[in-house]
């Protein structure tokens, strides 16, 4: 049954979960298995990699810069490498806001480690340590969504009471008992939650850090480590319209394939990338072994992956040896070729040459070190 809809009036009709149209049609449930087995090659894949910081501190980072590009806030890898793990004064905006979604990511990711399951309030920690206030659900009117042009096509539900019913109902549906598969339950509460647009800002960042939190919370991943936005970032048109076409038509087929490609596509992009760093870091432990042997811990050559910049002080802190002794090895990690020294300000940065390619480009290629003989 169609709504009456104005964009310009806020819709508190916004029926409530589950949407009374078959929401299991066989393109939905062919697309669906598809999307499954790609998500279980990936869970299989990151558990291959011996330090789940590798993963944890690297492709959330992409996934954050993509996200907050949907919103028109720019950043670089290279920015958001160079100030992941450091004091973010000097960095820009930009750059700030994105680090502030990789926290949030991760903070929702360790209050599910800790047994709390997804609701409002995960929404609102996680809006919050987006957008750095302590905000709450919104209080006040005049929210709407505008196209390029400037027009309205979209005013969300209103009043205080009105948006803790709505996610009440979220909250409600995504625990549920149902038989409904998981993945077509993502597509179904990201629409729900971006319709509800409960706070005054951030709401499209804080729904798609909670469709990766939905899917851990689910068992389908083990780690946030999946890439959604970048298929999101490269299709955002689509994304609008479909949510859009939701509203106005109920068409929810198109939209939950949408997001059921976008499950699938970065599944396998993720898992590639994945299999790429794992080759990367054998390469490197080989190559260090044999041409530095005695500079050689397995826990260094870790530490080079866990993210692509390193300081003198990450080694002395991780129990690697005195300023003095951590300095020198990464020198001769420089002049083996592994690293390469950059300054910033006062401080040395030492660049994973290979791994920061890795991660900045969407090739899984490396140039694999040389032959070093036995005994050099």
């Amino acid at each position: 049954m169609m709504i009456p809809f104005d964009p310009n009036r806020p819709f508190n009709a916004l029926p409530g979960l589950p949407p009374g149209v078959d929401l299991e049609t066989k393109s939905i449930l062919k697309a669906c298995v598809g999307a499954r087995a790609k998500l279980a090659a990936l869970k299989e894949a990151a558990a291959l990699i011996p330090n789940q910081d590798v993963l944890i501190n690297s492709i959330p980072l992409r996934e954050a810069k993509d996200s907050s590009a949907i919103e028109n806030i720019v950043t670089t890898n290279d920015k958001l490498f160079r100030f992941a793990n450091a004091d973010t004064h000097q960095a820009d905006i930009a750059t700030k806001e994105t680090l502030r979604y990789r926290t949030a990511l991760l903070r929702g990711f360790e209050s599910l480690k800790s047994g709390r399951p997804l609701t409002t309030n995960t929404a609102i920690e996680v809006c919050r340590a987006i957008k750095d206030v302590d905000l709450d659900l919104r209080r006040t009117s005049g929210t709407n969504l505008r196209n390029q042009n400037g027009r309205v096509i979209y005013t969300p539900p209103e009043g205080e009471d009105v948006l803790r019913d709505k996610m009440t109902d979220w909250e409600r549906f995504i625990h549920d008992e149902s038989d409904l598969d998981p993945l077509i339950k993502m597509a179904i509460a990201h629409y729900q939650f971006e319709a509800i647009h409960p706070f005054p800002d951030g709401n499209g960042r804080t729904g798609r850090v909670l469709n990766i939190l939905f899917l851990i919370e689910k068992g389908l991943l083990d780690l946030p480590i999946l890439y959604l936005s970048r298929f999101i970032n490269d299709r955002r048109s689509d994304y609008y319209k479909l949510l859009l076409e939701v509203t106005t038509e109920q068409a929810w087929e198109p939209w939950i394939l949408y997001m059921l490609n976008a499950v699938e596509d970065m599944a396998t992009w993720t898992r590639g990338k994945i299999w790429a760093i794992k080759a990367l870091m054998h390469d490197t432990v080989r190559y260090v072994q044999v041409a530095l042997p005695k500079v050689y811990k397995r826990e260094l050559v870790e530490l080079l992956f866990v993210q692509p910049y390193v300081r003198i002080g990450d080694l002395v802190e991780a129990g690697l040896g005195t300023r003095k002794t951590a300095a020198g090895h990464l020198n001769q990690l420089i002049a083996a070729g592994v690293l390469r020294e950059e300054r910033d300000g006062r401080d040395k940065l030492f660049i994973n040459i290979r791994f920061f390619e890795l991660l900045m480009n969407d090739s899984n290629e490396f140039a694999p070190f040389p032959a070093v003989p036995d005994g050099k």
